[in-house]
This record gives structure tokens, sequence and C-alpha cells, in this order.
């Protein structure tokens, strides 16, 4: 699995809301967030941007909360703590890019990473 690459010092953008399809549309190959139906060109590349930008910025929260969530489970005060390679195993990571995720969960959890945009476990 690829490894998710979050950028630095990038300002946290506040994208159009995701809006749930009905299962019927989602079931539909064809279907996306009924983009299909937009036939100005304008418009479509206005929606389809304010998504991308939506994806990204969900992508960008949801890393967060992977490493937030890595740090706690490599907690050495945890009786049931994991390794490294227990969390690489978990995440589908490689046991480097776990130990960075680690630190970067470390920092989120501290504080250390509030206000500066979104840091980069990968650097």
């Amino acid at each position: 699995m690829a490894e998710p690459t979050p950028r630095r010092n990038e300002p946290r953008l506040r994208p159009a809301p995701l809006l749930f399809e009905p299962a019927e549309a989602a079931g539909d190959p064809e279907h996306f967030f009924d983009l299909e139906s937009i036939d100005d060109p304008g418009a479509l590349l206005t929606r389809a941007t304010e998504l991308a930008l939506a994806f990204r910025a969900a992508a960008d929260r949801a890393v967060e909360f992977q490493a937030m969530a890595a740090a706690q489970l490599a907690d050495p005060r945890r009786f049931d703590r994991l390794t490294s390679a227990d969390i690489a195993v978990r995440a589908e990571w490689t046991e480097d890019y776990a130990k960075k995720m680690v630190e970067f969960g470390r920092d989120l959890l501290r504080g250390d990473a509030e206000g500066r945009g979104h840091a980069d476990p990968s650097a």
C-alpha cells in the first residue's frame, strides 16, 4: 500500500462539505457526487475542485488521527503497547514510516504541531 505523504507548512483548508450520496447513487459506478449531471464546464470545474480539496483535507486529517493512534498504541506506559513493527503491519506501512508516524503523533498529542500546518512525518 502506498504511504501517505503529508505536506509541511500548508494551511488547513476549509473545503466544501462532502455530502453523502444515497445508496442507490453510490451503487452506480458512473455516479460520483452528481458531477456527471453538471453540463457547464465552469461549474463542473468549480465543484470538482471543491471535492478534490475536501478529499485532500479529509485525507490529511485522517493521517493526523492515524499518527495520534499510532503514538497511543506505542506509548511505553501501556501494558499492551505495540512495537513500530506491529503498528506497521496493522496500518500497512513500512516500519520506518511507522516510527515517524509515532513521533508525529506524539507531537500532535503534545500540541507541538498546532498552528504550524500539516507536519510531514516522512521528512
